[in-house]
């Protein structure tokens, strides 16, 4: 990809569009232009990463200075993440749970995904998803390179769900995912060059490293997609970043452990 390509696909009105799609944040934006960008905005969901992650640790860091233990510090962390995001993709992880083991064909995933209640399988997969990431901010809290650390899961995450939307299509006609649209293998691209120079910080090995287990984890959350029930959703995007994040802080806390 050139330089013209970047910056022909690039428009920074596309980061506050983002952020105020994925987070409950107020943001001024020009519709129509959101509008007409569609999902060739979404190179700049990994930005949104960057700012939500970043408030995150900030938050975490600030309760730790001001004497909160490291565990109740991690919990304050936490939940203001869920509250910034407003708690998006823990909702599309819980449906993803409970449409994709819940029913026994796609149209009958498809209708259970849509349904506002949740059943035992998304319960379980919130729970779990919570405990994780709990754990790893417990661990990541206090360093510099821990603080980092949670920010680039963060970005790492959203920028799974770019390369889920340019390669699985639509699942149903309706949706926010379907509203959007999806973007090109381009904007797919950048959103990975956003990740990978993050990474980078983290030395060689550990780049490596993230990449070889966010992209086999964000392939196997589009497979299953696939194999289950067509393509992709907003549901099935909110729980691939749930997924990968997660992943990604596993990764970062065994390496900067060692």
């Amino acid at each position: 990809m050139t330089k013209s390509d970047i910056i022909r696909v690039v428009a920074l009105d596309d980061i506050p569009a983002s952020v105020g799609l994925l987070t409950r944040l107020p943001m001024k934006i020009d519709m129509e232009k959101a509008a007409a960008r569609g999902a060739n905005g979404a190179w700049a969901y990994p930005v949104v990463g960057l700012f939500t992650g970043g408030v995150t640790a900030l938050i975490g860091t600030l309760m730790i200075y001001l004497g909160v233990p490291i565990d109740i510090a991690a919990a304050i962390a936490l939940a203001a993440y869920v509250i910034i995001t407003g708690a998006m993709h823990e909702d599309g992880l819980a449906d993803t749970a409970d449409g994709l083991w819940g029913g026994w064909d796609a149209a009958r995933r498809l209708e259970i995904m849509k349904d506002s209640r949740i059943g035992a399988y998304g319960v379980i997969a919130i729970a779990v998803s919570m405990l994780t990431r709990w754990l790893l901010l417990s661990y990541l809290l206090g360093t510099f390179w821990g603080a980092c650390a949670i920010v680039m899961a963060a970005v790492i995450s959203r920028s799974a769900m770019v390369a889920v939307m340019a390669w699985q299509p639509n699942a149903r006609d309706t949706g926010l995912s379907q509203s959007v649209g999806r973007p090109t293998g381009q904007t797919a691209c950048i959103a990975a060059g956003i990740a990978a120079l993050g990474t980078v910080a983290f030395g060689l090995w550990i780049a490596v490293m993230l990449a070889l287990v966010c992209v086999a984890v964000t392939w196997i959350c589009g497979r299953i997609a696939q194999a289950k029930i067509g393509g992709q959703t907003g549901d099935i995007l909110g729980a691939t970043q749930q997924m990968t994040e997660i992943a990604a802080g596993i990764v970062l806390v065994s390496c900067l452990a060692v």
